[in-house]
């Protein structure tokens, strides 16, 4: 048990766990119902979207954070209006984002002399570069994503599996939207310190997807994507400790492996 009150006797240790378990739990709410409309990839388009705001910030002198929550929240309405838009392909859109804002931020970086930017920690995460700001915008996050999915439930699963269904029935499919691109857009930025650009929409898709082998119906796939991001955030942290292995790489390992498992089981049961 030594190494267990060592690895959380660190500051920034604790620091990772809050904000690792807090994003955990908001992104596989959030990826429950992008999955679920095969939407999915927005969460990696903004996530490239995020680093070159971060670059950008950088290279100017100003605060990554604040600096990239407007950008990101800009993008994903973009994106979100390119999507219903019946004279432009979504994927394709997405596409251009996630090339077009990793070659900005690359750029961006590359071209500045005199910066000392440590690349890989945007690309990949580095739980040293959670703050207690982080800590904070991450609690207020999870209060309102949960308190979203606990007073719009009945809309949430409405908008998820039939839209048009939940815009007769009153439903205003179009507010909801907007609370989404800008929660999601949050959630992404605040998530991209400590996992990465290239994998924290691995936090909104693997839970959902992992959940489903066995959930039965929507309340309980909610539940258990967020249990099961949480288990596996927490594994791959500690894993990543033990071996000094890239903290984002090894949580993404972590649920490839759970998502295999499981889909042998799912397998040999049925």
């Amino acid at each position: 048990m030594n190494w267990i009150v060592e690895m959380f006797s660190y500051t920034f240790m604790q620091r990772a766990v809050i904000v690792g378990v807090l994003i955990s739990a908001c992104a596989a709410l959030l990826g429950v119902s992008l999955v679920l409309r095969k939407n999915s990839m927005i969460g990696d388009g903004l996530s490239h979207t995020a680093f070159s705001a971060f670059a950008v910030a950088l290279v100017l002198g100003l605060t990554p954070i604040y600096f990239a929550i407007p950008v990101v929240i800009i993008a994903s309405f973009v994106v979100l209006r390119l999507s219903k838009s019946r004279k432009s392909n979504g994927d394709a859109a997405i596409a251009l984002l996630s090339a077009s804002s990793l070659a900005i931020g690359v750029m961006a970086i590359s071209v500045v002399k005199g910066v000392n930017i440590d690349l890989n920690s945007y690309l990949f995460g580095s739980i040293l570069s959670v703050g207690w700001s982080d800590v904070w915008l991450s609690i207020v996050m999870t209060i309102l994503v949960v308190g979203l999915y606990v007073f719009a439930h009945n809309r949430i699963f409405a908008i998820t599996f039939d839209e048009e269904f939940a815009k007769s029935t009153g439903v205003r499919t179009g507010y909801y939207d907007i609370i989404f691109a800008i929660i999601c857009s949050v959630v992404i930025v605040l998530g991209m310190r400590l996992l990465g650009a290239l994998l924290i929409s691995s936090l909104i898709i693997f839970p959902t997807i992992i959940s489903m082998q066995f959930s039965k119906s929507f309340k309980v796939l909610v539940i258990w994507s967020v249990v099961i991001s949480i288990i596996n955030f927490m594994l791959g942290l500690i894993i990543s400790y033990l071996v000094a292995t890239p903290t984002g790489a090894t949580v993404v390992i972590v649920n490839l492996i759970v998502l295999l498992v499981t889909k042998i089981v799912r397998k040999l049961v049925a």
